[in-house]
């Protein structure tokens, strides 16, 4: 069957049922067409290669199909499918250049962890915050974007990620005070403060 603009508008959770109880799997087309530049751009944010980020797309989008079964609608379909895209990446990122947090981590470790009281960044430069988040660690950064740009549970989180929650959290605190130190850095190095 062909997909019509019926179809496209649709809210998630009727495509879900239509593709997993009455077997109508071209609507995943749906899916793909509604999400596929957004985890696109996720994609390229991780990974800063545009063929491997469509590559990756390819990849994230078989998965969730393959998956569709074990969304439980706990959250929103896209919430779930950028976890699978976060995780995708990560994934990627960790065979390809052997990443492994805990060692990146002491490796630049912070002069101080900032108290979280202070966790402010003033009048936000969003450009020089999208360079930051560049020169973090993926992990650290698809943290922060799953949770304040994809808002993503501290749970959805840890499954996406494959760790507990209490690391989801300890890494979360680490990453936004390891954030804002760069940031407040930058800001007092061109002479804000």
């Amino acid at each position: 069957m062909a997909i019509n603009e019926k179809h496209k508008s649709f809210p998630d959770d009727e495509l879900i049922q239509m593709i997993l109880v009455q077997k109508q799997n071209y609507l995943f087309e749906v899916f793909y067409d509604r999400y596929y530049q957004r985890v696109l751009d996720k994609s390229y944010s991780l990974l800063k290669d545009t063929e491997l980020a469509k590559d990756a797309v390819q990849n994230i989008f078989t998965r969730a199909f393959e998956n569709l079964n074990k969304f439980k609608g706990n959250s929103a379909f896209s919430s779930w499918l950028y976890s699978i895209t976060y995780n995708y990446c990560i994934d990627f990122l960790r065979h390809k250049n052997q990443l492994h947090y805990p060692e990146w981590n002491s490796q630049h470790e912070l002069p101080e962890i900032i108290d979280e009281t202070q966790e402010d960044f003033g009048e936000l430069d969003y450009e020089l915050l999208v360079r930051l988040l560049d020169q973090i660690h993926p992990e650290e950064k698809a943290l922060l974007m799953m949770k304040y740009n994809d808002d993503v549970s501290v749970r959805e989180i840890s499954i996406a990620l494959r760790i507990s929650e209490s690391a989801t959290k300890m890494r979360l605190k680490r990453a936004r005070s390891r954030l804002l130190f760069l940031y407040q850095s930058e800001i007092k190095s061109q002479g804000g403060e």
